[in-house]
């Protein structure tokens, strides 16, 4: 008899999807298979190609709602924080509460920018995931403008710095490097937000310090 597939109808492309972040976190990104993919969903190896043309089309797929989740997660978080009699929030807690909200999603999910900006993606040339690009960006850009006096160059390294040590925090913890003091999740998200007020501060301008 056929393998009967679980989806219904218009819930399998969201399923290969969701499949396919799984298998992402677990082996990575270069590593993806298609075949994989259909038998972790349950259904045929030819299923997943009515929905995606190609191995690409799948990667942007899960890129785009990578990216999606990332900024609302960022936006979250700096939502949450106080702000001021003008409404504003501090930038430098703007920056750490990105951060940490960053952290907590690649040592979740195993991806993060290396997914949503990898170079081959890019190249595709796909609006639905430029725009998603642009998402994570717009959630992190402004506060970083504010802390460099508009330097634009500066707001990039700043966050190149912030988000490789956020990076290398959820990584370190994914791959068990720190069992030995076994540190949560809170734990590290904790210290890449720490890291990331550090850079702030270093960031602003010298009459602003």
């Amino acid at each position: 008899m056929p393998k009967r597939s679980t989806y219904h109808h218009g819930d399998l492309k969201a399923a290969l999807v969701s499949t396919a972040l799984e298998l992402i976190a677990e082996q990575g990104i270069a590593t993806l298979s298609v075949a994989e993919v259909a038998r972790r969903a349950g259904v045929s190896t030819a299923a997943p190609y009515r929905h995606f043309a190609s191995k690409q089309a799948l990667l942007i797929a899960c890129a785009i709602a990578a990216a999606n989740t990332l900024s609302a997660r960022m936006l979250q978080a700096q939502d949450e924080l106080p702000r001021d009699e003008h409404g504003a929030t501090d930038p430098v807690e703007a920056t750490a509460a990105a951060a940490a909200a960053y952290t907590r999603f690649a040592a979740e999910n195993g991806s993060g920018l290396d997914l949503i900006f990898a170079p081959e993606l890019q190249d595709a040339g796909d609006e639905d995931l430029l725009q998603a690009g642009r998402k994570v960006m717009d959630a992190l850009l402004p506060s970083a403008l504010t802390l460099t006096g508009a330097d634009a160059r500066a707001a990039l390294e700043l966050l190149e710095r912030q988000i490789a040590a956020a990076h290398g925090y959820a990584t370190l913890l994914r791959s068990g490097f720190l069992s030995r003091r076994h540190p949560t999740l809170d734990d590290v998200a904790g210290h890449a937000a720490a890291i990331a007020r550090t850079l702030a501060r270093e960031a602003q301008p010298t009459a602003q310090n």
